[in-house]
């Protein structure tokens, strides 16, 4: 019989209670009807008996049983809203009726089968055999109650008959016995199996209890490391941020000096931290659904381009053959996204390969397109295969050297899998090499399709230097960032004016406004002092009201969990995310403010 630990003791007295509580109530469940059932049943079997044989005692015999038929049926009596404690004193009570009732019955074969009356004698045979078969059937969820109500009426029929001593009676005795040991032999099994199913059962809730109960915990502790994670991102993204502007302003004085070197330098480690956190944004932004592909037909040559000059340098430096095999194929996905797919396994082919190279072709299949990523580096084990997706997760890097980078790079690529529905494929063997394979859908080149290098994408475009805005307020709350961002601003001969509340910022404009000198651009930080939002505050600012003209809004945040991203996705405001490199600053703020 299973059971719960035994080094539980407290757990099993309690899963035995709800057992218990489960077998009276099956029991119960008929009380009613099969008690007045019982008593019908009294009256017209002592009224026929009693026709035939005219002796007295049975009446005696059947007042006696409809009385203890009515205590049954009046005695307070079990209901569900007993509590489980108590089962035990219930599961004895109705043992105790039933037993009652079975001894009184058990008294009508010394008043019957003494007549020598065959008929009558087979008559009450049928019906207490009927009565042990209903029992079997009703009353084995207690095994108590089954034994006390079939025993006492069983014994009475078969010593009733073994009394008479002849040949026939004997053998209906045997009978008799035979058939009370197969019918307990049958409710003992019952009995068991039902008991055993409810263990089970019951088991089996506590364990789903439990499962739900960790799974609540998991969840949890995903969001309060999503939390965590987003605080702390936040937190580093704003000295970082005040950095790169400064660097970037120090970088824009220092162009013509020799100490420019020093200052190329701090902004290389700033970018390359940057890129770090701005992988992670990545992350959460798929993961809060904020970023949706522009499917289209793609010239994966024009992909395979811009590709091959990311990455040709660094293979060159570590002595690698990279080879980006031109196709002349078309497939239908987002160019952005796709771009970022590829590189991130081609980063991370490159990483892991010391010696041979990197191969990337696209192969036609039909209504499919395979782009294959090959290396010859140090290969998946088996066993790691499956965790190469994960957040953080680095093959062959315990020591978490920075050079491999944050381990993220593959999960990246899971996510756009899903997002762009290109299957990726994985195959490796350790010490040889890996390959992974991106399956696309095919399209047919369209009419008046540009070459490769038209069809790079944007992001890798370069056009003319910007139109910057003459004038821009910051709504900012840190001063470090506002001292930075308007030194930056006024190295590039920006009029920048920076404040730290809504209240402030409100002023400016309707002082800039009444000088008749209005700015044309809203810089707003999106977490404000004492937990403002700044996007509500940007967009109630930006509003032109009365005489006062709109002004253009660029939202620049350090935020990065889903549901903020989410929200700010909708609101459909430009915006950056810190730390933000002062050419895509510049780049935000002449196409939010195009009539500067």
């Amino acid at each position: 019989m299973p059971t719960v630990a035994p080094s539980d003791p407290l757990a099993d007295h309690t899963l035995a209670q709800r057992v218990l509580r489960e077998n009276i109530a099956s029991v119960y469940s008929t009380y009613i009807a099969s008690t007045l059932t019982h008593m019908a049943f009294v009256l017209v079997f002592g009224a026929i008996i009693y026709s035939q044989l005219k002796d007295p005692s049975l009446l005696f015999w059947a007042g006696t049983l409809l009385a203890a038929d009515l205590y049954v049926l009046f005695t307070p009596r079990w209901t569900p809203e007993r509590p489980a404690r108590e089962s035990a004193y219930w599961a004895r009570k109705i043992s105790r009726m039933v037993t009652l009732v079975s001894m009184v019955t058990a008294v009508v074969p010394w008043l019957i089968v003494p007549h020598d009356n065959l008929p009558m004698t087979s008559l009450l045979m049928a019906v207490i055999v009927g009565s042990c078969a209903r029992a079997a059937q009703s009353l084995w969820p207690l095994k108590p109650a089954l034994f006390g109500y079939t025993m006492p009426m069983s014994m009475g029929m078969i010593t009733a008959l073994a009394w008479q001593g002849d040949g026939l009676h004997l053998f209906l005795a045997a009978a008799g016995a035979a058939y009370l040991l197969l019918t307990l032999h049958a409710g003992v099994g019952q009995h068991k199996l039902l008991t055993e199913s409810l263990m089970l059962r019951f088991e089996n809730e506590a364990l789903a209890a439990r499962l739900g109960e960790q799974i609540a915990a998991t969840e949890r502790a995903s969001e309060e490391k999503t939390r965590f994670l987003g605080t702390a991102s936040h937190d580093l993204r704003q000295p970082l941020h005040a950095i790169a502007l400064f660097g970037a302003a120090l970088e824009n004085e220092l162009r013509d000096r020799p100490e420019r070197r020093n200052a190329e330098r701090l902004m290389r480690a700033v970018n390359a931290l940057g890129a770090s956190l701005d992988t992670m944004l990545d992350v959460s932004r798929l993961d809060a659904g904020v970023i949706t592909p522009a499917l289209q037909p793609v010239q994966l040559d024009a992909l395979f381009l811009p590709l091959n000059h990311t990455f040709a340098a660094r293979a060159e430096h570590k002595k690698l053959q990279l080879r980006v095999r031109a196709s002349g194929l078309w497939v239908h996905s987002d160019p952005q996204l796709l771009h970022r797919m590829l590189s991130n396994l081609m980063d991370n082919a490159l990483k892991y390969t010391a010696r041979g190279g990197v191969t990337v072709t696209a192969r036609d299949r039909g209504d499919a397109v395979w782009i294959e990523v090959r290396d010859s580096g140090i290969g998946i084990a088996p066993e790691q295969s499956s965790r190469i997706f994960e957040e953080f997760y680095q093959v062959n890097n315990p020591g978490r050297d920075r050079s491999r980078g944050l381990g993220i790079g593959l999960s990246i690529v899971q996510r756009l899998s899903r997002l762009l529905g290109h299957p990726v494929q994985m195959h490796s063997r350790p010490g040889r090499g890996t390959f992974f394979r991106v399956v696309l859908p095919a399209v047919g080149a369209p009419v008046g399709a540009l070459s490769p290098s038209a069809e790079a994408p944007s992001a890798l475009r370069r056009g003319p230097a910007p139109v910057l805005p003459a004038r821009v307020l910051l709504l900012d709350d840190e001063l470090e960032i506002r001292e930075a961002m308007t030194g930056l601003l006024r190295s590039h001969a920006v009029d920048a004016h920076a404040v730290a509340s809504e209240e402030a910022a409100a002023e400016a404009l309707r002082r800039a406004d009444a000088e008749g000198r209005p700015f044309e651009l809203l810089l707003c930080d999106y977490r404000l002092a004492d937990g403002a939002d700044g996007l509500d505050a940007g967009l109630r600012l930006s509003q032109g009201g009365g005489a006062r003209a709109a002004t253009p809004l660029l939202l620049i945040t350090g935020e990065t969990s889903p549901d903020r991203l989410l929200r700010v996705r909708e609101s459909r405001v430009p915006v950056l995310f810190k730390p933000v490199a002062a050419e895509s600053l510049l780049r935000a703020m002449a196409e939010a403010a195009p009539s500067a």
